[in-house]
C-alpha cells in the first residue's frame, strides 16, 4: 500500500538508515489491521524458553504448538510474530510471507537464580535472513551487573543487522543487584531504559509500562522540582515516549502479566491516550482461547486505531 504521512514522518526520523532497514520498518508498519497508522501489535511468543513450558502454554493447551502462534498473529491482523529460532525455524517455511517475523536472538531461562541477568545469544542475524524475517530482537537488563556485556553485544548485532538491511527491536526490561523490585518499573527506570536503547540504535523500543514508583533520589528530585507529571498510565507513557528521542523512536510497551480483559483494555487506552506506538502482547493473548484472543487482539488494534483518528 502507499505510503501514509504518519508512516512518511516516522521513517524520517531514521534518515541515516540504509532503504533496507527502512523498507523493513515500512513493511512492519503497513502490515495487518493496523496498516498505515504507525501503530503496531506484535505477538511475542518467547516465553516458553524463558519461563517454561508448562507456565507458558498449560493454560491454552493448543498454544504448544509453534504454528497456533503464527496463526493467531495472522488471523488477527498483526503488524508481525516474533520468537526464538526454534519457534521460527518450526513455522518459517508453512507460513513464508504471510507475517513479518522478528527473530529473537537471545534468551534466558529462570532455572538458574542469579541476581545479575545476562541472556545467552542464542541465533545469529544470518538465521534472520535464512528465515525471512523481517528484523531481529534483543534483549538488554539495564541495572545488570552484566548489563555492559549485553550492550556490547547488542553493537555487533545492531551493526551486523544493518549491514543487511534488517532493522532491530530491543526488549529493554531493567534488572538487577542494584534496583528493587518495584524499582524495574518505576517510572525514572523505564524511561531511562528507553533512553539507553535509542542511544545503542534501537529502531524499536520495548518496555514495560511504567508504574508511578520513582526508584532514584536524583531523579526523585528532578521529577518533584520540574513538576513531571506521572499520576496516571498516560502521563508516564508520555515521558517515556519523550525520553526516546523525544518521541522520534518507535517505543511499543509490554501487555505483562496475564490478567482480566478489562483491566487490560483500560490499561491499553492510557498506552494509546500517552502517544504509546503500540503494543507487544503475547501471555494476554496466546493463553486465552483462540477465539477470545482473537478478539482481544481487535480490541486492543481498534484502540490504537482510534487514537489515530
Amino acid at each position: 500500500m502507499p505510503a501514509t504521512d504518519r508512516v512518511k514522518q516516522i521513517l524520517s526520523w531514521y534518515g541515516s538508515e540504509s532503504p533496507g532497514v527502512k523498507a523493513n520498518l515500512y513493511k512492519l508498519m503497513n502490515t495487518g489491521t493496523l496498516a498505515g497508522t504507525g501503530k503496531l501489535v506484535i505477538l511475542p511468543v518467547d516465553q516458553g524458553f524463558e519461563h517454561g513450558p508448562a507456565r507458558t502454554f498449560a493454560p491454552n493447551p493448543p498454544s504448544y504448538d509453534p504454528d497456533y502462534h503464527v496463526q493467531l498473529a495472522i488471523d488477527s491482523g498483526c503488524n508481525a510474530y516474533a520468537a526464538p529460532l526454534g519457534f521460527l525455524e518450526a513455522v518459517a517455511d508453512k507460513f513464508a510471507g504471510q507475517v513479518p517475523l522478528i527473530l529473537k536472538v537471545n534468551n534466558s531461562d529462570t532455572l538458574a537464580k542469579i541476581p545479575e541477568p545476562c541472556s545467552a545469544v542464542t541465533s545469529t542475524v544470518e538465521d534472520a535472513l535464512r528465515l525471512g524475517c523481517t528484523a531481529v530482537g534483543y534483549t538488554i537488563y539495564p541495572g545488570s551487573g552484566q548489563r555492559n556485556t549485553m550492550y556490547q553485544d547488542l553493537r555487533d548485532i545492531i551493526r551486523e543487522a544493518r549491514s543487511y538491511g534488517l532493522p532491530t527491536v530491543v526488549w529493554a526490561y531493567p534488572r538487577g543487584g542494584g534496583l528493587s523490585k518495584e524499582g524495574e518499573t518505576g517510572i525514572d527506570v523505564c524511561a531511562y531504559a528507553a533512553q539507553i536503547s535509542a542511544q545503542l540504535g534501537a529502531h524499536i523500543i520495548k518496555i514495560k509500562p511504567p508504574t508511578a514508583h520513582i526508584e532514584q533520589a536524583e531523579a526523585k528530585k528532578v521529577f518533584e522540582t520540574y513538576k513531571i507529571p506521572v499520576d496516571t498510565l498516560a502521563d508516564r507513557v508520555r515521558h517515556c515516549v519523550q525520553s526516546a528521542f523525544n518521541g522520534k523512536r518507535i517505543v511499543i510497551f509490554s501487555g505483562g502479566e496475564s490478567r482480566g480483559t478489562d483491566d487490560l483494555l483500560a490499561d491499553v487506552r492510557e498506552l494509546a491516550k500517552g502517544g504509546a506506538f503500540g503494543s507487544i502482547m503475547g501471555r494476554n493473548a496466546f493463553q486465552r482461547p483462540r477465539a477470545e484472543a482473537t478478539k482481544l487482539l481487535h480490541d486492543v488494534m481498534d484502540i490504537f486505531k482510534s487514537a489515530t483518528t
